[in-house]
């Protein structure tokens, strides 16, 4: 964070001091977790039924934090109190972001691949100046200032994932850190269990790109029709992109290796250039010219472009992320999270590395789909059985549509077993592995990376799995 008096926060977050020195600078970083806190920090206190942060307030003074933003008294503790932390967050930002001219924000979000196209607009954007676009997924309340917090007087960048659970969430969040650069990837049905409507979804996405001003950009995936429309929600210029001819910057001649990496010739306006990508799956084409759009209105050529898409890797774990372990079976850990788009796209990218080898999906329970739980999880079963897969783990009673959705596809050759738990699969997996297998992990946030790290612990087990 740029440097603050505890006066300057008092007057960001509309609070008071107490015990605390108006002249006392916050040279480091904010925090809410004290583990965290170093010296110079401004340690964050949340209040909780199991955990309240203001029982730490002291041991983070202690660990050389200046002050404690709380909403009660700690004694003997300099504290900057507020009546509600989350909201004093989120103005604290928005006044630090406010005293950055240089910095340019760009904010996206989608239903599938936010996190792993952030990630590829921070690789890019590092090449143009310091950037902060942290891996994983702050993309919430909390996480969202979090993140801009941390860009100080040198970042040039900051990258926001968007997250939300209905409409007015990224209102919210575009307000706290306003954008200049928006980017939506595309419409899905992930949390339409809290949205009500994939119209709902598109409602909400799209308060993105009315956040942006005049001189602003909008970039848009003219590949997903609700997000193609989203044009005309805002004032900004909008530049498209995607396989489709009307996109400003495009792919073609898209094609896949042995290991399902794409490679394909990249268009703009300015000239072309071919591509080749390091990143695991069809799918990857569409997140990386979103990365490219941004790239472009940075200034970059179609070669740099070109040159710097070939060097994008992987930042966050748990996301389309392939290894090869020692007795030849290949896993691609994609367990981070799923919901139907994402595991479709994640089932393709399984076909694809799988050609010619035995394919084994082990698919977990998609969480948050509400009316459409069923649905979707038989329609995830049935795309796998169409795709060929040649084993399906399901894992969970709730997730059993999947199991029920390929089995009734009649001309499936594969096979689809229902299991306990996660436990059950490591076991099968463990006694059926050989050499030459391609296994896909994926599933919402249910210990489903169980699976993936005990094949990632090695090749010990029963067979030619040992």
């Amino acid at each position: 964070m740029i440097p603050l008096t505890l006066a300057e926060v008092a007057a960001a977050v509309e609070g008071r001091l107490l015990a605390a020195d108006p002249a006392a600078r916050v040279t480091g970083s904010v925090e809410y977790d004290s583990r965290k806190v170093g010296p110079g920090s401004l340690f964050v206190a949340f209040p909780g039924e199991r955990v309240d942060g203001h029982d730490y307030a002291a041991a983070a003074v202690e660990a050389g934090a200046v002050a404690v933003l709380g909403t009660r008294e700690v004694p003997g503790v300099p504290m900057v109190l507020v009546a509600d932390a989350l909201d004093a967050m989120g103005r604290l930002a928005r006044a630090a972001v406010r005293r950055l001219p240089e910095l340019t924000v760009i904010g996206l979000t989608g239903s599938s691949g936010k996190t792993t196209t952030k990630d590829l607009i921070g690789q890019l954007t590092a090449r143009l100046g310091p950037t902060v676009a942290p891996p994983g997924s702050p993309n919430n309340e909390l996480g969202h200032p979090w993140t801009a917090l941390q860009a100080g007087p040198e970042t040039r960048f900051l990258v926001l994932e968007k997250g939300a659970r209905g409409v007015g969430h990224i209102r919210y969040l575009c307000e706290v850190v306003p954008p200049r650069i928006s980017v939506v990837l595309n419409v899905g049905v992930a949390h339409i269990g809290e949205f009500g409507s994939v119209e709902n979804i598109a409602l909400a996405k799209g308060e993105l790109v009315e956040a942006l001003p005049a001189d602003g950009l909008a970039v848009l995936n003219a590949d997903d029709p609700l997000v193609d429309a989203m044009a005309a929600r805002t004032c900004a210029r909008v530049v498209r992109y995607g396989e489709a001819a009307h996109a400003d910057v495009r792919a073609v001649d898209v094609a896949l290796d042995e290991r399902g990496r794409p490679s394909y010739t990249l268009v703009t306006p300015e000239g072309s250039a071919p591509v080749r990508l390091g990143l695991t799956g069809r799918h990857q084409v569409s997140n990386s010219l979103a990365a490219a759009a941004v790239g472009r209105e940075l200034g970059m050529s179609p070669a740099e472009l070109a040159t710097a898409l070939g060097a994008l890797g992987l930042v966050s774990t748990r996301r389309m992320d392939v290894f090869d372990r020692p007795d030849g079976v290949t896993v691609i850990d994609d367990s981070y999270n799923a919901n139907p788009a994402s595991t479709g796209v994640a089932l393709r990218a399984l076909a694809g590395l799988g050609a010619g080898r035995r394919t084994v999906a082990v698919l977990g329970y998609m969480a948050e789909l509400g009316s459409y739980e069923r649905e979707g999880h038989l329609e995830v079963g049935r795309l796998a059985a169409d795709l060929g897969v040649d084993r399906l783990l399901v894992v969970g009673e709730p997730a059993a549509p999947i199991h029920e959705g390929a089995t009734a596809v009649e001309d499936w050759g594969g096979e689809s077993v229902l299991l306990s738990d996660q436990a059950a699969a490591v076991e099968v997996l463990r006694s059926e592995l050989r050499p030459g297998d391609v296994v896909l992990v994926k599933g919402s946030r249910y210990r489903t990376w169980e699976v993936a790290d005990a094949l990632r612990a090695g090749a010990a087990g029963n067979g030619a799995a040992s």
